[in-house]
């Protein structure tokens, strides 16, 4: 089991399950991240633990700790 928090800067992945609470889970969801969508690691910012995702030609940023809740599987 792989999470997206583990993936290299550069990577792909693709998305298998979200993890958290409800609420967490609905956001994520409506801003297109579904299991089975490809995901590409842009950079991480190590003030402030932020990881920079481009999804479906978006960019958008989690917290690392929210990025140890989604399950992906490597590309």
């Amino acid at each position: 089991m792989t999470y997206l928090g583990d993936i290299l800067t550069g990577a792909t992945c693709r998305l298998v399950d979200l993890g958290g609470e409800a609420g967490f889970r609905r956001r994520l969801l409506e801003l297109g991240l579904v299991p089975g969508t490809s995901l590409r690691v842009v950079r991480r910012v190590p003030v402030g633990g932020l990881l920079e995702l481009e999804v479906r030609r978006c960019r958008l940023t989690l917290r690392t700790s929210e990025a140890a809740l989604v399950q992906v599987e490597p590309t």
